[in-house]
């Protein structure tokens, strides 16, 4: 009997341990399977919080950048304002002076210039040799110095002024006259190559040439098919000028057919600009118009950068841009250039012009397709006078760049007086005709 209590008692105990046991096992499988759905879920917050973080940190540096470029800038613009003041009182300073000592010296060849502006003196004394004859050599010297301070700095208003007259009476001498005896198409047919699939607009703001009655545009061959070449080169007899570029692509193939007809074009010896997605192709192949003298390039300042670069192989010198243009110039072979920006830079590697006439602060998109198309025109214009022997003074290309930098920025300001920051290019083209007669008719 006492066994038998005894073996109760062990197997009563035996199945409360069993049970403890199992009670034991479940809670701790209870908490484990709590604390992994918690896991999860705290496993995922992390993730969304440190992309909101990255986000919010990315935005604020992306603010801070264009904050801190934003007082480069302006502090760069302030540097050369300050630099151009000095410039410009020191060539007062010589002007005065060499004032002076002409009138010091009666009898002299420098007699007349004593009704003469004193601002201008040095200038003219440079620019015409027959008023420097009866100086000594030592007065010749300070007066190269102010041209150059022209050339490359400018000597004011008064001066740019002087010299955006000049220029546009060249411009105006190339205009040809509107007569009933002529017919469509012999004041200019003008290629343009461009306007790719992503850029359909950009082949129609450069063509809108047309429709301000300046020439007869020549249209559309896919410049992506597989024999575009030899289509487009059915054209060429018949082209006066060539612009390549708006729009065009970066694509091989669009990029190896524009390089084609550049090349037999510069064969039939008619005048080229390149824009845009043309001078990517430059900047790859600088041959593929180094040296052609009836070539133009458009590039803004990034484009102008990246050419600069790639053909001198150093960063370009930010603190003197007349200088970098010539210099850029020079090395195309004396091309002509124009740096589009807050004043266009034109130049042949030989002097810089500096257009001023007034635009605006609304920079439309397809704007600079507006001026490479009315670049073409007055390309073709100025080479043809230049063969009638109209103008011999300055290189035809850098008077066909003035004129249409002149003509773009004409009609961005009245366009711009009209529709204020909603201002496109759309609106420019419908003042080219006013614009046009405004500067070159009147």
């Amino acid at each position: 009997m006492h066994n038998v209590h005894n073996l109760l008692f062990r197997e009563t105990y035996l199945f409360i341990f069993i049970i403890f046991f199992y009670c034991i096992q479940s809670a701790s499988n209870l908490s484990t399977r709590a604390s992994k759905r918690p896991r999860k879920r705290r496993a995922n917050f992390p993730m969304e919080k440190l992309m909101e973080q990255f986000l919010e940190q990315s935005a604020q540096a992306e603010d801070n950048f264009y904050r801190m470029e934003e007082q480069r800038l302006q502090a760069e613009e302030h540097r050369r304002e300050a630099e151009h003041a000095r410039e410009l009182h020191m060539l007062q300073m010589l002007a005065q002076m060499f004032a002076g000592i002409s009138s010091a010296r009666p009898g002299s060849a420098a007699a007349p210039s004593k009704t003469a502006n004193p601002a201008r003196t040095p200038v003219i004394s440079s620019a015409s040799p027959s008023h420097t004859r009866g100086h000594s050599s030592h007065l010749k010297r300070p007066s190269t110095q102010a041209d150059l301070f022209e050339r490359f700095c400018g000597l004011g208003s008064t001066s740019h002024k002087g010299m955006d007259d000049d220029i546009l009476s060249l411009v105006k001498t190339i205009i040809p006259p509107l007569t009933s005896k002529k017919h469509k198409g012999q004041d200019g047919r003008i290629g343009i190559v461009g306007g790719c699939q992503e850029y359909v607009q950009k082949k129609k703001d450069s063509s809108t040439i047309k429709k301000a009655k300046l020439a007869h545009v020549v249209e559309y061959v896919s410049v992506d098919s597989p024999n575009a070449v030899e289509e487009i080169e059915k054209w060429l007899p018949r082209l006066h000028g060539l612009v390549v570029g708006p729009g065009l692509g970066r694509e091989d193939l669009l990029l190896k057919t524009a390089k084609e007809v550049i090349e037999k074009s510069k064969a039939r010896d008619i005048p080229i600009v390149i824009d845009a997605d043309g001078l990517w192709l430059v900047t790859q192949q600088p041959s593929v118009i180094q040296g052609y003298q009836k070539g133009i390039l458009t590039p803004n300042f990034m484009e102008f950068t990246r050419l600069y670069e790639a053909l001198h192989h150093e960063p370009m010198d930010s603190s003197d841009y007349q200088r970098s243009v010539m210099q850029l110039s020079v090395a195309m072979g004396n091309l002509t250039l124009v740096l589009k920006g807050e004043q266009d830079l034109i130049t042949d590697g030989s002097k810089v012009y500096s257009c001023s006439v007034e635009g605006s602060g609304r920079r439309c998109g397809g704007q600079g397709d507006l001026l490479s198309g009315s670049m073409g025109v007055l390309a073709h214009w100025a080479h043809a006078a230049s063969t009638a022997g109209m103008i011999r003074s300055v290189n035809p290309s850098v008077v066909a760049a003035f004129g249409a930098c002149s003509l773009t920025r004409q009609c961005n300001s009245q366009a711009f007086q009209r529709h204020g920051r909603s201002t496109t290019t759309s609106d420019m083209i419908q003042e080219i005709g006013s614009a046009f007669k405004k500067l070159f008719e009147s």
